[in-house]
Formats: C-alpha cells, sequence, structure tokens
C-alpha cells in the first residue's frame, strides 16, 4: 500500500498546506481518499501535484462532518465514486452527496476494500470514523481528528490484528502510554500535543505534510 498525504496544516515543497485534512490509500487499482480538507482548490492544486485526478478516486471516506475534513468534498465528486459517511450524518447532506454520487452510511465495522475497513461511527458528542488499513506488520489506523478518544479508535483495530501504526489528527490525545507499542507514530492536523509525543516517542515519531508519500 501507498499512502499520500493531499491536505494538512504543513506542506511539502511544492504543495500548498491549509487547516484540515486528507488523506490517498493507493492498493492494488484501488484509490481511496479519507477526507478532504476545507479547501476544495487547494485540495485539487496537491491532487494535480501528485498526478491524480478526481476520476482516479473510486471510494471516499468521510471522517466527521466538520467543515476542515469535508469542505473539497464538493470538488471532488462525480458519479462513479462512492463516499461512505457517517450515519449520524444529516438528511439533508446525504441526500445531497446522493444526488452526485454513490453513498454508504457507516453505522458498524465495514470492508471497503480489500484489506481496509472503516470503524464505522463512534463517539457520543462527536461521532467520527476512522480507516483501518491491514497490512503484514499489523494494523494502521487513519484518523480525522480522533474526536472519540485515539485509544478507542487503536482499541477497534485490535479486533483485525495488532495495531502497528497511527496516521491522522489526534485533537487532545493525550493518554501517551496508549502508544507504547505502536511503531509507526505521524500525528497530523489539529495534534495538541505533537512535541510531547516526539519527545517521548523519537523513533517511532514522523513529520506529517502535504506532499508526503508513505510506503507501507
Amino acid at each position: 500500500m501507498r499512502l499520500k498525504i493531499l491536505y494538512d496544516n504543513e506542506s511539502e515543497d511544492g504543495f500548498v498546506k491549509g487547516w484540515g485534512f486528507s488523506c490517498l490509500v493507493e492498493t492494488g487499482k484501488r484509490k481511496i481518499m479519507f477526507d478532504t480538507g476545507w479547501d476544495g482548490n487547494i485540495l485539487l492544486y496537491n491532487m494535480e501535484r501528485f498526478g491524480v485526478n478526481k476520476e482516479d478516486i473510486d471510494t471516499i471516506v468521510i471522517s466527521h462532518d466538520h467543515w476542515d475534513h469535508m469542505g473539497g468534498l464538493t470538488h471532488i465528486l462525480h458519479p462513479d465514486v462512492t463516499v461512505y459517511v457517517p450515519n449520524s450524518f444529516s438528511r439533508e447532506l446525504k441526500n445531497e452527496i446522493k444526488q452526485k454520487a454513490g453513498k454508504v452510511e457507516a453505522t458498524g465495522p465495514k470492508n471497503i476494500a480489500p484489506d481496509v475497513f472503516t470503524t464505522g461511527e463512534m463517539g457520543n458528542k462527536i461521532k467520527e470514523q476512522a480507516l483501518l488499513l491491514k497490512l503484514n506488520q499489523g494494523i494502521v489506523i487513519i484518523t480525522g481528528c480522533a474526536h472519540p478518544g485515539l485509544e478507542n479508535f487503536i482499541d477497534a483495530a485490535a479486533d483485525l490484528g495488532e495495531p502497528y501504526g497511527v496516521i491522522g489528527g489526534f485533537h487532545k490525545f493525550n493518554d501517551f502510554e496508549c502508544l507504547n507499542d505502536i511503531s509507526m507514530i505521524m500525528p497530523c492536523h489539529c495534534t495538541r500535543y505533537k512535541d510531547e509525543i516526539k519527545t517521548i516517542f523519537p523513533d517511532q515519531y514522523m513529520e506529517c505534510k502535504a506532499g508526503q508519500i508513505i510506503e507501507l
């Protein structure tokens, strides 16, 4: 599998940064986009830098209904893409998506591609889903903001196998002991305690910027 960071608060040279998050998962012939950032123009620009067209995307997974994770959605919808949204999205929003693309409501864990799963929506106040990638090394968890708690997404991943990596926004997560057995830690976007995580886990820590490619 190959991951491409399409949207983040920080960027590599030649890419544009913006508040939000988006990651492209390439597995076999499948291209799965997780979240879309806020500004669709930035998203499209960074996609172009990677040589990715919106028609190449066959699946989109939206973690939660905050603007910085789904704002770019209108720029990349097309009739042949399927969008996985949490069941808690408003009826109006789900109907809008349904007018332009396929729509699946993720209420629980679901296999959406070979070795690619969604947790389904989790949490109480802010409901959110994460993406789980099944590798030989273990399970890689991709999060939008981890509002339900990164530790809960790690627990959900353990149902598939040994958690191996975590990538994405960790928000206010500070239960650092949960990361002791994680081999790859890549905090992005809204993570409040990046410096602390980098200090505690210098060998596992990876910087996150739009324009990065991660080979798994």
